[in-house]
């Protein structure tokens, strides 16, 4: 008898839970829905073989619209936590709509990609608990680092340097609006550290932001020689920081400094 109420109980909570699901709280984000027709995730994307690898295989369930969603994925309340991070993760980058967004988002996102892997905070621990191969590993984290020290056309950054008093800062806040702001603001602390200021500043010496050991340890003062170095290329100039990002051109490079330059006085 008490076999026969724990079934019954145990099929309406089923039951239960399979129409709750239905019920989309954090939005909808369409885990069932046909999606055979779409092409292969990044199949035209500029993107290295290794990297686009690594982001179907590790980023591509939250952050594209083709999530391979497993069964538990159909009861709540399971399905609503799955739907709230989905819904989140497309809305802050969608790889679906890679070939959609401009060249400057596109930098933007694979800075933030590698230096969010290689602080572990992404793909996210709850991701990690239940999909346990999901983790990026060194050659993971190697392969998107490549990608993102090449612009998309495959060129490497150009060395050449140009003054900073040739600089436009009037042109160096929009490639900061632009490029930057996915990691800094002037004022808070982001993934990055604040930038108000940096001209002039010592490297890792905003109060209570975890720099890199590498950048605490430089004691690098930051001015026109200095800033032009780290924006050429963060890995060349300081090896084992966890800035990654780099500006390919050096007029842009310029017009970024001298912008660093006018808002020391903001």
């Amino acid at each position: 008898m008490k076999l026969t109420r724990l079934a019954s109980a145990a099929a309406v909570a089923l039951v239960a839970s399979l129409l709750l699901a239905r019920v989309h709280p954090f939005g909808d984000a369409g885990l069932y829905g046909a999606n055979a027709s779409q092409p292969p995730i990044l199949k035209r994307a500029a993107i290295p073989p290794q990297a686009r690898d690594v982001l179907v295989a590790k980023c591509a369930d939250c952050h594209s619209t083709q999530t391979h969603s497993p069964f538990y994925g159909r009861l709540a309340p399971m399905s609503w936590l799955m739907e709230r991070d989905i819904v989140d993760a497309r809305k802050a980058m969608n790889l679906s709509q890679w070939d959609t967004y401009s060249a400057d988002q596109q930098q933007t996102f694979q800075a933030k990609i590698v230096q969010e892997t290689k602080s572990h905070q992404m793909p996210l621990i709850q991701y990690r608990m239940i999909h346990w191969k999901a983790g990026v590993t060194p050659s993971d984290i190697q392969a998107l680092t490549q990608w993102a020290h090449n612009p998309a056309d495959g060129a490497p950054a150009d060395a050449a340097t140009i003054s900073a008093s040739n600089g436009d800062p009037v042109h160096g806040e929009a490639l900061f609006e632009k490029r930057c702001t996915g990691c800094h603001a002037l004022t808070q602390n982001h993934e990055g550290p604040q930038l108000k200021g940096v001209y002039g500043r010592t490297s890792g010496s905003i109060p209570g932001f975890p720099y890199s050991v590498a950048l605490k340890k430089a004691d690098i003062t930051w001015n026109d020689r200095t800033l032009e170095k780290w924006l050429t290329d963060p890995d060349a100039f300081l090896p084992g920081n966890n800035m990654d990002f780099l500006v390919a051109k050096p007029q842009e490079r310029a017009d970024l400094i001298a912008y660093f330059k006018k808002s020391v006085g903001k």
